[in-house]
């Protein structure tokens, strides 16, 4: 490589960044990169790139490095620049380079940044679906099904006989020997429908009828029509009527 190409090229770089270019040597510059496309409240980020040419450059790959200077970068987002940075490099071998690999680099900053942000907006939306999901799980409660309702329906038959049993307990306990007794024995008498179910010939039954209660023929009241003709021949009426 010619000291004269070296010195065209270094000409055209302090011309495009007049601020951002520092000469370290005759074969090396360090230049300032920031994103291509800075995204408001975002941190800033600005990196160093230096150039080392050796003599075979453009034909073969100059060495760089980079460097953080404002804001932070991952060593692994870094070595991915670098890669990059070489692919750029190989693609214009044999011709002046520099230029091309910091436009690569300020776009790579760029999406670099870009990523950074929708990841943050990802995590904070999945945030808010999994608080939201909490939520509606806590108001809407378990849904039910058959065996849930089994297994509920006997929980509950369970606590309702405990309870009932509870309660039975307690007006037993202060009252006399005799009512408890007593108590008890209507507790356990079947009811109207419990006996209609047990013999559904319950009106046939003499044995379900309580003591001192008479049955009554209905035959015995039933009269024919020609009972009611005759009397109603024999009734007579005055005018007066």
């Amino acid at each position: 490589m010619s000291s004269e190409l070296l010195s065209e090229e270094f000409e055209v770089l302090e011309s495009i960044y007049p601020t951002e270019l520092t000469k370290i040597s005759e074969r090396a510059v360090r230049i300032e990169v920031e994103p291509e496309v800075p995204i408001e409240g975002e941190e800033e980020l600005k990196l160093s790139l230096e150039v080392q040419y050796t003599d075979e450059y453009p034909d073969a790959l100059p060495e760089f490095s980079l460097e953080t200077i404002e804001g932070s970068i991952d060593d692994a987002d870094l070595d991915k620049l670098l890669d990059e940075l070489r692919k750029v490099g190989e693609e214009n071998l044999g011709m002046a380079m520099t230029f091309a690999l910091v436009t690569h680099l300020r776009e790579q900053l760029s999406s670099l940044i870009q990523q950074k942000v929708e990841r943050r907006e990802h995590e904070e939306m999945e945030k808010e679906r999994l608080a939201l999901e909490a939520e509606e799980a806590r108001t809407r409660g378990t849904p039910v099904t058959v065996e849930s309702f089994k297994t509920w329906k006997a929980q509950f038959e369970k606590e309702m006989a405990a309870k009932k049993v509870r309660e039975e307990e307690e007006k037993l306990r202060g009252i006399s020997f005799k009512e408890r007794e007593e108590y008890k024995k209507l507790a356990i008498r079947l009811s109207g429908r419990q006996l209609f179910e047990r013999d559904r010939n319950l009106d046939a039954d003499d044995s379900l009828l309580e003591e001192g209660v008479v049955s009554v023929d209905v035959s015995q009241y039933e009269r024919t029509t020609a009972e009611e003709e005759e009397e109603e021949e024999g009734l007579t009426f005055s005018d007066s009527d």
